[in-house]
């Protein structure tokens, strides 16, 4: 069956494991993407990550990647696809009100959101893997070089706000991500069985 999986978290949750290896599980009938994408778009969002610029650049490039990846995303499942996406629209909503907390005059979480939800696909099921910042950290420090993103102080906020997107979304499951990556991945399956995906 054709439909649309989004895994989420915060740095060092292990969702890009588990979206992988969800798909691996599943074979050809699945697609793995990820944002930022591969495209254009998504490099100009990677090299946001090497030059410094406005916090309101780096969510509209966030945001123009995303309309075109969900055109891709749409454009696979109308062929029967299962596209599972190692991130969407919920890390911007989660990352980005985070990074624009001390410039944006208003709610930047009500207005990314609002601005996300109108050039998304609503995904057939959201899984939001649920860690502790600390663990995150600990987790990504390995990595050769850390993202301004990849801050105690910045993931927990971060953290709160994808709870925060999970309260206000009954379709996102938050499951515990510190479980061993395999029985996370069969609870993912089990998630994409009930929903007959």
């Amino acid at each position: 069956m054709a439909g649309f999986v989004v895994v989420e978290g915060i740095d060092g949750c292990g969702k890009s494991s588990v979206a992988r290896m969800v798909v691996e599980r599943l074979g050809r009938r699945a697609v793995l993407t990820q944002e930022p994408t591969n495209s254009w778009l998504g490099k100009a969002v990677r090299r946001g990550e090497k030059v410094r610029t406005s916090p309101y650049t780096d969510a509209l490039l966030f945001m123009a990647d995303r309309a075109q990846h969900t055109e891709e995303i749409a454009a696979l499942v109308s062929k029967g696809m299962l596209v599972v996406s190692d991130r969407y629209y919920h890390s911007t909503v989660a990352y980005q009100a985070a990074y624009l907390k001390d410039v944006f005059d208003g709610d930047a979480f009500k207005w990314l959101l609002d601005a996300n939800l109108r050039i998304s696909m609503k995904p057939d099921l959201t899984v939001l893997l649920k860690i502790p910042p600390e663990l995150g950290l600990s987790r990504i420090r390995r990595r050769s070089r850390l993202s301004r993103f990849e801050k105690l102080g910045f993931l927990a906020q971060v953290h709160r706000n994808y709870l925060k997107l999970a309260r206000q979304d009954r379709d996102i499951v938050v499951l515990d991500g510190t479980r061993p990556l395999e029985e996370v991945v069969d609870r993912v399956l089990s998630l994409i069985r009930q929903r007959n995906l």
